[in-house]
């Protein structure tokens, strides 16, 4: 089982930089997001609503990736904590 802990961290190490630089790029996304309510559609809020809808469209086709890396991510740190604590457990008995 320890043999495949080397090929377990290596592709944990890799979710998770996917993970990190998915939750880097949806910070930078909406660091220009505001929390504005437009009630009509004036001229003058027209591209500042089509600027927050972009905005939108973005950061939510990006939340179902960054759910499932970091899920991916979590299993498999269990995971390897799990294997890592068994073989420790073994070499103990």
């Amino acid at each position: 089982m320890m043999n495949a802990l080397p090929v377990l961290i290596v592709i944990w190490a890799v979710l998770t930089g996917l993970f990190l630089a998915l939750l880097a790029y949806n910070a930078t996304i909406t660091r220009y997001e505001e929390n504005q309510l437009f009630l009509d559609d004036a001229s003058a809020n027209a591209i500042e609503q089509q600027q927050q809808n972009s905005i939108l469209r973005k950061v939510n086709r990006l939340l179902p990736m960054i759910r499932t890396l970091g899920i991916l991510s979590a299993i498999f740190t269990v995971l390897i904590i799990a294997i890592y604590t068994w073989d420790c457990w073994q070499k103990l008995q």
